[in-house]
């Protein structure tokens, strides 16, 4: 088995992680906003902090991922990412891809189909990869 993460699983991951995470934090924003205009503002908010801070604490790992048995770590050292990489990969990324209105999204895909390594945009500007655990 190649050890990096092909389009197929990272999108298993990210659906199982949308599945389980999406749907007791929508709950859990309703109930602390008593479904209120400010719901889905918290949502957001939660699911930032999820991407952001599990994969920290948990050594690459989200809770699709884990299953997936894929995580991220660093390019260059191999280690499980912290909390500035996770910053690039998450935050900045995330205003990369907003300001290509998606464009940067559909050439990710391509680059983890296409290229050898993997790697998306997110990962070149966290200098990260979504490999197999071996």
């Amino acid at each position: 088995m190649k050890e990096e993460a092909g389009f197929g699983i990272r999108l298993g991951a990210v659906l199982l992680d949308a599945i389980i995470v999406a749907v007791p934090l929508t709950i859990i924003s309703l109930i602390l906003t008593s479904g209120g205009n400010g719901s889905e503002f918290f949502t957001n908010i939660l699911s930032f902090l999820y991407s952001l801070l599990l994969p920290v604490l948990w050594k690459g790992y989200t809770i699709g991922k884990r299953i997936c048995g894929i995580r991220i770590r660093r390019v260059d050292d191999h280690l499980p990412p912290g909390i500035g990489t996770m910053f690039l990969r998450v935050f900045v990324a995330g205003i990369v891809y907003g300001l290509t209105l998606g464009i940067g999204v559909v050439v990710s895909v391509f680059m983890i189909i296409l290229r050898e390594d993997k790697r998306a945009i997110h990962d070149f500007i966290a200098g990260t990869e979504v490999v197999h655990d071996l």
